[in-house]
């Protein structure tokens, strides 16, 4: 690695591979472990406040923080496969089936513990289960660029399905965390509207009438 940070040879727009060879900078390879490094960093912040979890609740977190580290770590094996456009890389890591394997074992062993799902759910709640859902769409999206590099030069056929179950996983992770924590979970209620026994004005109705003027409410068929 250079000393130096800046190398100057990226200004004209273009970057290096492990491998040497030049691309473009929004070369879809490029996208592809730029936004793995994005994934990386979210989990980054999610392991930092499992650690204030672990810091008030000894010995209960500290099992997932590592499991974010480690996922971290594989996230880099997997940018550095990427990197080196199934080139010689002489002995650099590489994903393995039993990675996919481990994701869907910690798949199960938190399902295990949750309420069936009986409807979707909107993302969020406090604060760490939203940076999870945060990374989950992240990671979607790498998956989803990967799927369009693959077609182009294909990739190990170890990256796709461990994204895949990636995604899934911080799904069931965010949710896991929720239940843990005493969190409600935001369900989707789509077209179905609050009871009104109460009296109680349904949801579209009661944000007309803070957010909108009457008229404007009045057009879009809310009242």
């Amino acid at each position: 690695m250079s000393r130096n940070i800046y190398t100057r040879t990226g200004d004209s727009g273009e970057t290096s591979l492990a491998c040497g060879q030049r691309l473009p900078k929004d070369d879809l390879r490029i996208e592809a472990y730029g936004t793995l490094d994005e994934l990386s960093s979210v989990l980054g912040v999610v392991a930092a406040l499992l650690g204030k979890l672990e810091h008030q609740d000894k010995g209960k977190w500290k099992a997932y923080v590592e499991l974010i580290e480690w996922l971290q770590d594989k996230l880099f094996t997997l940018s550095s496969m990427i990197a080196t456009a199934n080139l010689p890389a002489g002995n650099m890591p590489e994903l393995l089936e039993e990675d996919v394997v481990f994701l869907e074992k910690l798949i199960d062993k938190l399902e295990a513990d949750l309420p069936a799902l009986k409807n979707f759910i909107l993302p969020g709640g406090g604060e760490l289960v939203s940076f999870i859902h945060l990374a989950r769409t992240i990671c979607r999206r790498a998956e989803r660029i990967c799927s369009r590099l693959d077609r182009e030069a294909a990739l190990h056929p170890v990256i796709l399905p461990f994204l895949n179950r990636l995604s899934d996983a911080m799904f069931v992770f965010a949710r896991w965390v929720c239940y843990q924590l005493k969190e409600p979970e935001k369900v989707w209620l789509g077209r179905k509207q609050p009871e009104h026994s109460l009296g109680r004005p349904s949801t579209s109705e009661s944000l007309a009438k803070k957010l909108l003027h009457e008229d404007d409410a009045e057009q879009l068929g809310l009242f």
